[in-house]
């Protein structure tokens, strides 16, 4: 058994120890949705590393690196383990051996998403040093479930397709910072995937959002406090759902305690399905 880079390895050969690795997950991805994820996500083939048996990749961890709250962080794309090589701590090894490598890239922070109910990762990472930061809600509904026709677009406003010129006004917009991968960052790794549309009174930014219609990922979404109750969220993913390609739409990653975001998500009828922690660890 041998820790090292994946900078020399095939994508087919990372896909198939991807793919057996999360054989049993209900979700399961194509090699061209693997990439487009660990795209969007930054991953970096030369500071992720992965535990080879005989020269087969048999457990690893994909970072993306790039900058969170102005630090420059590396961040768990996947981390996954072939059932017959569970149990032997790995993953743990794994990241033992990443951590001086990723200092020497100056990678100052790492950053990862769990599910809550994950209890045995979690107890992991809090001995690795790892403390929650943040709880995120994530929300999956069947697209043609979410009730959308309940508000017109209020007289004196207008939707439009924008670009991120207006990312300073879409910030402001915003009532907590977005998680890794609905970041802006994230977007403009993969900006080609994603429709974005703005509500204006006159020329001001009075909302945005931001959607992949190839997964139905409402990225971000949000409305200025000095906006909100006229139904301005409803019109701009009216609007981004007309261009969805997939069955579902679904919002990952809303800060448990924007109370605001969770009530209107429920009041278009897009349902809980389970929430997570974010963590993080200085290196």
């Amino acid at each position: 058994m041998e820790i090292q880079s994946l900078a020399a390895i095939r994508f087919d050969q990372l896909y198939n120890a991807f793919s057996e690795a999360f054989k049993d997950y209900e979700l399961q991805l194509e090699q061209t949705e693997l990439e487009v994820m660990i795209t969007r996500r930054g991953y970096v083939p030369e500071l992720s590393f992965g535990a080879f048996e005989n020269n087969r990749l048999v457990s690893f961890t994909l970072n993306g690196i790039g900058n969170f709250n102005g630090i420059k962080t590396a961040y768990d794309t996947g981390t996954g383990t072939i059932e017959a090589y569970r149990g032997k701590g790995l993953a743990s090894q794994i990241f033992q051996y990443s951590v001086p490598e990723l200092k020497k890239a100056g990678v100052r922070q790492y950053l990862l998403e769990v599910l809550q109910h994950n209890t045995s990762a979690i107890s992991v990472y809090r001995k690795q040093g790892f403390d929650v930061s943040r709880e995120f809600n994530y929300f999956v509904e069947q697209a043609a479930n979410v009730r959308l026709e309940k508000y017109q677009l209020h007289v004196g406003y207008r939707i439009q397709p924008i670009d991120l010129s207006l990312k300073e006004q879409m910030i402001a917009c915003q009532d907590f910072t977005p998680s890794w991968q609905n970041s802006f960052e994230s977007v403009e790794r993969r900006l080609i995937d994603f429709r974005l549309w703005g509500a204006f009174e006159g020329e001001t930014l009075a909302g945005y959002c931001i959607f992949e219609p190839n997964s139905g990922d409402i990225t971000q979404l949000a409305v200025s406090p000095s906006h909100r109750n006229r139904g301005l969220a409803n019109c701009l993913l009216r609007e981004a759902a007309q261009t969805n390609r997939h069955k579902n739409l679904k919002i990952i990653n809303t800060d448990t305690r924007c109370e605001a975001i969770t009530r209107w998500a429920e009041s278009v009828g897009l349902t809980l399905q389970g929430k997570q922690f974010e963590m993080v660890k200085e290196i």
